[in-house]
């Protein structure tokens, strides 16, 4: 990789004139500054002056060390040029004030002269020594801020996995990172420009797409802008524009590396999670034939034996009859209820249904549950506790009491008929906690947290007790679009509780 310094010579030609009047404003600052501090050292070797020149028998050694203390000051706080300067100043005035003849530069004794050029030498060795461990001194705290701002940079960039939302970012990542003005990628693939903003038109698509094609690190210091192509190893992924700042080279060709390796990570994060989303679609798939074919097959077969012996058999007994039409009833019932599961299930997972709320007590919602399992729950105790103050709830009835029918339908299959339910309801917070108990054989800790997913059953249950597997997953979907919750609590052996929470009015 290249470096090239510009100078101004191939910046693009929008708003050149703009650029220049803020370049001129920082030279005049600096000449300012300057100014002052040659000021500060020479007055400070006047006033060291006039007061060792009223001091009664102030030796030369005292003198000359004062003076080399003031030149070394400068040279760590102002540079190397303001502390020769400071240096020739001060020889000058210790020459006339305090080596004979006084008040002339004349120098009368041979030794002063080595005296007072030793001073001299003293003082600009001393001067480029500070200034060079002032200058390394910067040059670490340069590169330790560098260092803590990459690193900043780094953590944002690996924090984000979506591509697209990375791609809008990295420009507003690397100037708030670097305090720049402003910050524009470029990336080939996608043929396009992500900026920080539109009103900088120095970071041209032009510039960004030449630095990207050459590979070349550009930089512009009088317009304080800076080019940076972005590759993995050789193959070029984009280019960086950066305004309002210089940075060091190693800095930028880091920043550079750190966008690309960002830019390929998230892409590779993309696409495993594309693949990923593909594979459990197909799961869900296999699990959703496998799970409806079990399920229709039970009622067709028993549908197509009760059709077939009521076409084979011409003399059926009026008993028979019934109870072959009542079984093509009840199995026509069940599978339209399976039809009826997979299209809610469907719904609810593409949020396409619509909650008709209303305010309504309760112990309505566990009477119209109630009422729509009587004949599952025929010869079961349910008892149910509510209590009188209870607030009411702000819910979709239908859709609730749907979750509560399904509750009390598990808890009928899966405990012995001879044991109770429960049905209880409190007040949690501004929300409503509705519990169903049963004393079955409970569940699992490993199956607690999977018994809400789609097409899952026990698997103790799953081939003695007919069902989908979809009607805990539709009452965690209706629970959920009411902003509530859903979960059970069981120990082996001991039972099951199931409960959810409805927002209360």
């Amino acid at each position: 990789m290249s470096i090239r310094y510009n100078h101004g010579v191939n910046a693009q030609p929008s708003g050149g004139e703009g650029k220049r009047r803020p370049v001129r404003a920082l030279s005049a600052q600096r000449l300012k500054a300057e100014l002052y501090h040659y000021a500060v050292a020479l007055g400070t070797i006047a006033i060291v002056a006039t007061v060792l020149h009223h001091l009664p028998d102030v030796s030369h050694t005292t003198v000359a060390l004062m003076f080399l203390l003031v030149v070394l000051s400068v040279a760590s706080r102002w540079g190397l040029t303001a502390a020769t300067t400071t240096a020739v100043v001060a020889t000058l005035v210790f020459n006339y004030y305090f080596l004979p003849p006084v008040h002339t530069f004349t120098i009368a004794d041979p030794q002063n002269w080595i005296a007072l050029l030793a001073f001299l030498i003293s003082a600009i060795i001393a001067s480029r020594l500070s200034e060079r461990a002032r200058r390394e001194a910067l040059n670490a705290t340069r590169r330790r801020k560098e260092v803590e701002r990459l690193y900043a940079l780094s953590q944002q960039l690996l924090a984000t996995e979506n591509v697209v939302e990375l791609l809008n970012s990295i420009p507003a990542y690397v100037r708030d990172a670097f305090g720049l003005t402003a910050a524009a990628m470029f990336l080939p693939k996608r043929r396009e420009v992500y900026r920080t903003g539109v009103d900088h038109p120095e970071l041209s698509e032009q510039q960004l797409e030449s630095v990207s094609g050459r590979g070349e690190l550009v930089v512009d210091e009088e317009r304080l802008l800076c080019f940076v192509p972005l590759r993995i190893g050789v193959r070029p992924v984009g280019s960086l524009g950066l305004e309002g700042a210089i940075l060091s080279r190693e800095t930028l060709e880091a920043v550079g590396s750190l966008v690309a390796i960002s830019i390929e990570r998230a892409g590779a994060v993309e696409n495993m999670t594309r693949t990923e989303a593909a594979r459990e679609g197909e799961k869900l798939r296999s699990a959703l034939l496998d799970s409806v074919t079990h399920e229709f097959r039970t009622p067709l077969t028993s549908i197509k034996a009760s059709v077939t012996t009521l076409l084979s058999t011409a003399e059926i007994d009026p008993a028979g009859r019934k109870e072959l039409l009542t079984v093509i009833d009840e199995e026509t019932d069940r599978l339209n209820r399976l039809v009826g599961e997979a299209a809610e299930m469907a719904q609810l997972d593409a949020q396409q249904v619509e909650l008709r709320r209303e305010v309504c007590p309760v112990r309505e919602v566990v009477e119209a549950a109630l009422e729509k399992s009587k004949q599952l729950l025929t010869g079961r105790e349910v008892k149910v506790q509510i209590p009188e103050q209870l607030p009411r709830v702000h819910i979709d009835l239908e859709r609730i009491a749907e979750v509560l029918v399904q509750l009390l339908e598990n808890a009928a299959k899966y405990s012995p008929a001879d044991t109770p339910i429960t049905i209880t309801a409190e007040q949690a917070g501004k929300m409503v906690s509705v519990s169903v108990a049963d004393r079955g054989p409970g569940i699992d800790d490993m199956e607690q947290s999977l018994i809400f997913e789609k097409f899952y059953r026990g698997r103790d249950q799953r081939y003695r007790v007919q069902g989908t597997g979809m009607g805990l997953a539709i009452a965690r979907a209706i629970v959920e679009a009411h902003g509530g919750t859903i979960g059970v609590t069981s120990q082996l052996g001991s039972g099951s509780v199931f409960h959810f929470t409805v927002p209360g009015e």
